[in-house]
Formats: structure tokens, C-alpha cells, sequence
């Protein structure tokens, strides 16, 4: 198989990491001269990830939605929610398109699913549509079965011990 396939990459379930497995990637990918874009759906304040890659060459930062949904004293309607999701994947999928990039993160993007922002049907129809030579990682709770089995790697993180059962709430720099 060649090396030129664009692989559709998957990082869920219940436990830390998702996220920093993608950015982990897209390090990696830096390395390499690789033009990288992050999107991501749900997270509407500052987190450490936003800091960290904006000094990196070739990589461009997209923070979509209206923050997460009905959790962290969200007051916001669902159909808010929904309409911002939507923007974003309507950026998700013009820049993905655009033929720009060698790696894009859709990150939360499997979440957006699960919590039916987002349609599955419309996330099938990226990958199907997505350039050839692209590497698509998604993230987030959740992955229908649907999107594992269209997926060329899926990781699930599965949660054995939280600091969150401590009572240690979410720290900076690890959590976000």
C-alpha cells in the first residue's frame, strides 16, 4: 500500500488522551514539513493546545462551537449548539477540500456525533469525499460503529483511574 493514501484516523472513548494523541500526531507530522489544520468542535475557551501549536510552521488553529453541551454550566440552547457545530463542520469540510493540507483534526468532531450535532451521515460523506493523499484524525466519546468501520486505525482510550475520583479537579497544562 502506499505510503501516499491518506489514512482516516480515530482516537474515542471514555478516557484522557484523544485529544493529545492528535496533537501528538500533528507534531510529529511538523517534523515532517507537513501542512496540518485543527478544528475543533465544542471547545470555546482558552486550553493550552491553542498556545502551544501557534508558533509551529504549517499548522493552522480553528476553534469552533459555543463550548460543551448542557455540562460546565452551560446555559445555551441546543439548537445554538447545533447551528455553531454546523458552521464548523461547514469550515471542517471547505478546508479540507481546499486541498491546503496533509493532516487534518477534526477534533470532538465523533462527540458532535454522539451528542447528534452533527450527522453521521454528513461525517461518512467527508470521509468518502476527503482528497486522497490527506490524513483525517477525529476525535471524541463514542464512535458509532459506523465510523470504526470506514476508519483505517482506531485507538479507544478506555479510563482505569482519574484524578477526577479524587476530587482533583482538571489541572492546566494536563487537562487543558
Amino acid at each position: 500500500m502506499s505510503e501516499e493514501k491518506g489514512l482516516v484516523i480515530v482516537y474515542t472513548g471514555e478516557g484522557k488522551g484523544k485529544t493529545t494523541a492528535a496533537l501528538g500526531l500533528v507534531l510529529r507530522a511538523v517534523g515532517y514539513k507537513k501542512k496540518c489544520l485543527i478544528v475543533q468542535f465544542g471547545k470555546a475557551c482558552f486550553t493550552g493546545e491553542i498556545e502551544g501549536v501557534k508558533n509551529l510552521p504549517n499548522v493552522k488553529f480553528i476553534q469552533g462551537g459555543k463550548g460543551f453541551v448542557k455540562i460546565l454550566g452551560d446555559k445555551l440552547s441546543f439548537i445554538e449548539h447545533r447551528k455553531a457545530a454546523k458552521k464548523t463542520f461547514d469550515t471542517l469540510r471547505r478546508e479540507l477540500l481546499s486541498d491546503k493540507w496533509d493532516v487534518v483534526i477534526a477534533d470532538e468532531l465523533v462527540g458532535a456525533v454522539s451528542a447528534e450535532l452533527i450527522s453521521l451521515t454528513k461525517v461518512l460523506q467527508l470521509i468518502k469525499n476527503k482528497p486522497q493523499k490527506v490524513d483525517l484524525v477525529l476525535t471524541g466519546h463514542r464512535a458509532s460503529q459506523e465510523l470504526v468501520g470506514v476508519a483505517d486505525l482506531v485507538t479507544e482510550m478506555k479510563e482505569i483511574k482519574h484524578p477526577y475520583q479524587q476530587k482533583i479537579l482538571a489541572k492546566k497544562g494536563i487537562d487543558f
